[in-house]
């Protein structure tokens, strides 16, 4: 007997209570408005950081009093694995656990294992990773590997400490994060990416350092243009070094030859060293917008949907878990939601900035960028 079929409305502004989705089991192909499918899933799992980046959490803003949210909002373990599961019956393939710094949620190790056992709709393993800025990274990344983390990006601003220290805030050395990445190697957490945001003015100049340290080693660099996220990083765009510049620099000193993307709705355009000691990546939301290809869902530490990471509002889950909603419900509200996604703010910027400037946004230490 065929699926009954309820008609696609436009859930943007709509709370997912109110959604009245398609009936039947996800075929594991989801695609959005744009022809967009959904193949990664970013779950923030605390809003909470060690660090104050000047990019991300600045300290003006997320000082003493910033009120976090209570542990009683979070997902638990048990939920964030039960959303993910609905997920991956859509289609998705790719895990990625997120924070604020995620090393800092409680036991966030018995969460791993709980997604490590999960199987893509092919029967695949999981690809579960997750971003870190290194504080916790020596001390945790056995454990890690245990609990069936596959692999890690850690990110990394600088290799002056001065520098790197003014745009962490909390007077963290470059060498404690560096400690981090080599353990989590040693103990066969790879490949293993390192991620500088760039900011004009403030780390530009360690661009060709850091390709130099990274050079010859097992560890791929990719480089952020710094972006618009979220209302707290005072984000201008004369402070925004172009992808382009940033393999110029590079190339000047040790010569590039660009390379064919993993697959396709890769965030990085890829670079390898012409020498074959290793390869770089550039990430340019800014410059060069990659929306027509992204497949990217974020669920938000207290479960919120977001389907941009400019996303100026989410969509609830939490209730939806929690409200006693069966598991095709839940599933139901999500291909209702991706269905109608239209998410392509990259794209616009470039010809509306300052009118998008004004626009709310949900901040990136809260969906984890």
């Amino acid at each position: 007997m065929s699926a009954k079929f309820i008609p696609v409305v436009d859930v943007r502004h709509l709370h997912t209570s109110q959604v009245k989705a398609p009936i039947g089991a996800p075929s594991g192909s989801l695609l959005d408005s744009l022809n967009r499918p959904l193949r990664d899933l970013r779950i923030s799992v605390t809003d909470r950081c060690n660090f104050r980046c000047v990019y991300c959490m600045p300290k003006q803003v997320f000082d003493k009093n910033y009120a976090f949210l209570p542990h009683q909002s979070l997902l638990t373990f048990e939920e964030i694995t039960r959303i993910a599961k609905t997920f991956i019956a859509h289609g998705v393939e790719k895990i990625r656990l997120t924070g604020g710094e995620p090393l800092l949620r409680k036991n966030i190790e018995t969460l791993i294992e709980m997604l490590a056992n999960l199987k893509t709709t092919s029967g695949r393993d999981l690809d579960l990773t997750l971003t870190t800025n290194g504080s916790l990274l020596a001390k945790k990344a056995q454990s890690l590997k245990d609990a069936g983390l596959k692999r890690i990006t850690v990110s990394l601003d600088s290799l002056d400490d001065a520098i790197f220290k003014r745009m962490n805030d909390v007077d963290f050395a470059v060498a404690d994060v560096l400690e981090g990445i080599e353990t989590a190697h040693r103990v066969g957490l790879s490949p293993i990416k390192v991620n500088m945001v760039v900011k004009g003015g403030m780390n530009d100049s360690e661009i060709v350092p850091m390709a130099r340290r990274f050079h010859g080693t097992p560890f791929i660099l990719r480089f952020i243009e710094y972006m618009d996220v979220g209302a707290s990083n005072g984000w201008k765009m004369d402070e925004v070094i172009p992808s382009s510049e940033v393999i110029r620099r590079i190339h000047a000193d040790i010569p590039l030859v660009e390379i064919a993307p993993n697959y396709a709705g890769e965030t990085a355009s890829r670079w390898r060293y012409a020498d074959g000691a290793g390869e770089i990546g550039v990430i340019s939301s800014v410059t060069q917008a990659f929306c027509r290809d992204c497949t990217r869902a974020r669920l938000s530490t207290e479960g919120k949907l977001y389907t941009c990471l400019f996303s100026g509002s989410g969509h609830d889950l939490r209730t939806l878990v929690r409200g006693g909603r069966s598991d095709e419900e839940i599933s139901s509200t999500v291909a209702q939601i991706w269905r109608a996604r239209s998410d392509r703010y990259s794209e616009l910027r470039t010809v509306q900035t300052l009118e998008l400037k004004q626009r709310t946004k949900v901040e990136m230490s809260y969906i984890g960028g």
